[in-house]
C-alpha cells in the first residue's frame, strides 16, 4: 500500500495528512479524532496508531465498531465487538505499490516524473509531474513537495486551479507545538477558497484542519506512547463473516 499517513485518513476519517507522499518514521500515539461543523452533531473516534497499523473505534447504534488498517499488507478488518464478529477488506492489489517516495505511491493509474528541485518561500521542494487517467482522459498536474514536511507547497491542476500553501506562524494546539499553514485554492473564474491546517513536526502530520463553512477536524487528547499489540489483532473467538474487496481512493483536487 501507500503511505500510512494517507491511510490514517481512511482509518480515523479525520486525521489530516496534508498532501504528503513519502513515508516518515511513524510515531506511535493515541488520540480522540473529532469532526465538528455548524449545526451538526460532533463526531468522535478513538484512534490508536502503531508503526504498522491503525485502529479506530466508534459507537454505531450502541455497538462498538473498530477498524484496523494494515497498510503494508494491503488490508483492513472491521470488528463488531458486540457481535464478536469481523469482516476483512482487501485493497485493490493492482494499486498496491511499494513506497518509494513518489507521489504515485498514493495515486492509482498514474505516472510520476521528478522534474527537479526548487526553493519556494524558503522551503526546499521537489517538483513532480503527475499524469493520470480519468474516464479515458489523461490529466497532468504539477506538485512542489516540501522535502522536510512532505506537504504540497504548490499545486497546478488540469482545470487551471492553483493551490498555494504558506506557513503563517507557530502555535500551540491541543497541547502540541504546531505550525499553522494556510492553503489557498484559486480557480480560473477568479474565485478562491481558504483552509488552514496545523502541522505537528513531532508527529509529522497535521493535527487540526479548518475548512470553509466552519468544518473542523482535529486530534485531541494526544498521548505519545508505545501502543499495545493486542489492539491491532482480532480477538480469539470472533467469527469471520463474508469479506469484501475495496479500492484505494483516487487522487482528487481537494
Amino acid at each position: 500500500m501507500g503511505s500510512l499517513r494517507k491511510l490514517l485518513v481512511i482509518a480515523g476519517s479525520v486525521l489530516i495528512a496534508g498532501n504528503g507522499y513519502a513515508e516518515p518514521k511513524i510515531v506511535e500515539f493515541s488520540a480522540d479524532a473529532v469532526i465538528s461543523a455548524p449545526q451538526q452533531t460532533v463526531r468522535q473516534t478513538k484512534l490508536f496508531v502503531s508503526e504498522k497499523a491503525v485502529r479506530s473505534e466508534s459507537t454505531v447504534n450502541e455497538q462498538v465498531m473498530a477498524e484496523i488498517v494494515y497498510p503494508q499488507e494491503g488490508r483492513a478488518v472491521l470488528i463488531n465487538t458486540s457481535m464478536k464478529s469481523f469482516m476483512e477488506k482487501v485493497f485493490d492489489q493492482q494499486n498496491n505499490k511499494k513506497n518509494n517516495g513518489s507521489p504515485c505511491d498514493q495515486i492509482s493509474n498514474a505516472i510520476c516524473e521528478k522534474l527537479g528541485n526548487e526553493n519556494i518561500d524558503g522551503h526546499d521542494t521537489e517538483k513532480w509531474q503527475i499524469i493520470s487517467e480519468n474516464r479515458g482522459r489523461k490529466l497532468r498536474t504539477l506538485h512542489w513537495m516540501d522535502v522536510k514536511r512532505k506537504l504540497a507547497i504548490r499545486e497546478f491542476f488540469p482545470d487551471g486551479s492553483v493551490a498555494e500553501l504558506k506557513m503563517l506562524k507557530k502555535e500551540k494546539v491541543n497541547g502540541r507545538n504546531t505550525e499553522k499553514w494556510q492553503r489557498t485554492l484559486s480557480r480560473p473564474d477568479g474565485k478562491s477558497t481558504t483552509s488552514y491546517q496545523w502541522f505537528d513536526p513531532g508527529l509529522k502530520i497535521a493535527i487540526k484542519e479548518e475548512l470553509p463553512g466552519g468544518y473542523v477536524r482535529e486530534l485531541k487528547n494526544i498521548v505519545v506512547s508505545k501502543q499495545p499489540g493486542e489492539l491491532f489483532s482480532v480477538p480469539d473467538g470472533y467469527a469471520k463473516i463474508a469479506s469484501q474487496p475495496d479500492a484505494r481512493p483516487e487522487y482528487t483536487n481537494r
